[in-house]
């Protein structure tokens, strides 16, 4: 079971609604809940076959690129850095698998 991948989806997942309950921004809990369940369903096809990759990683970059812009734009580190940065380590994970 790819528990690292669950973790991550649970972390988005998780992130879109507490970003929901400060900001009220229901647009972007929206596409934070329907990324964490991609991040979720990808971790699912993982622990299936260690070799489907391809939509966690495509979920982990898609995260690692906007929150990557949004963090050079606001330099925060949090949310934005913090997710861009987990999200890169998970598509090196990823890749590591495929090896």
């Amino acid at each position: 079971m790819d528990l690292i991948g669950f973790g991550y989806a649970a972390l988005v997942t998780f992130g879109s609604i507490l970003g929901y309950k400060r900001r009220g921004g229901v647009l972007s809990l929206i596409a934070g809940l329907f990324i964490g369940f991609l991040a979720a369903y990808g971790a699912y096809r993982v622990s299936n076959d260690k070799r489907d990759v391809k939509l966690s990683l495509f979920t982990a970059f898609f995260l690692t690129t906007m929150m990557g812009v949004r963090f050079k734009r606001s330099k925060k580190i949090m949310p934005a850095g913090l997710v861009a940065g987990l999200s890169l380590l998970m598509i090196l994970r990823l890749q590591l698998l495929l090896l």
